[in-house]
């Protein structure tokens, strides 16, 4: 008699089949979750290098044509951002030094651009 309490009864248990699928599938979901996690930050990093790099550039080219007027040496900035797939949010310029503030959108959606600041002018002394 399945299901008695007595000395060396067999008992019923619920019924296990299709546990591993389950549990297969969670891991499955986790592993992906954690994939799309490493990318996202894997392209937010990438996107702030790059952010960073233009604005270098630009920096340092706005500085070269400063001598030209300040809208050419932000011009100048602006060219060398585009070309980069990038935007130029600010260009100051004080007396010869040259502050740009660059902005790049990540590759994936749903994140917000990175920015980086860089200046280029003469050494301090």
């Amino acid at each position: 008699m399945c299901g008695d309490v007595g000395g060396g009864a067999v008992t019923s248990r619920a019924n296990d089949e299709g546990v591993a699928t389950v549990v297969g599938a969670f891991a499955i979901v986790v592993l992906v979750a954690a994939t799309a996690g490493v990318v996202h930050v894997g392209s937010a990093v990438s996107a702030r290098h790059r952010a960073q790099s233009v604005a270098d550039l630009a920096a340092i080219a706005a500085a070269v044509s400063l001598d030209r007027g300040e809208a050419v040496a932000c011009g100048a900035a602006r060219t060398v951002a585009r070309r980069s797939a990038a935007t130029v949010d600010s260009c100051d310029v004080v007396a010869w030094d040259v502050t740009v503030e660059v902005s790049v959108v990540p590759a994936l959606p749903l994140s917000a651009p990175a920015r980086a600041i860089a200046r280029a002018g003469p050494v301090d002394e």
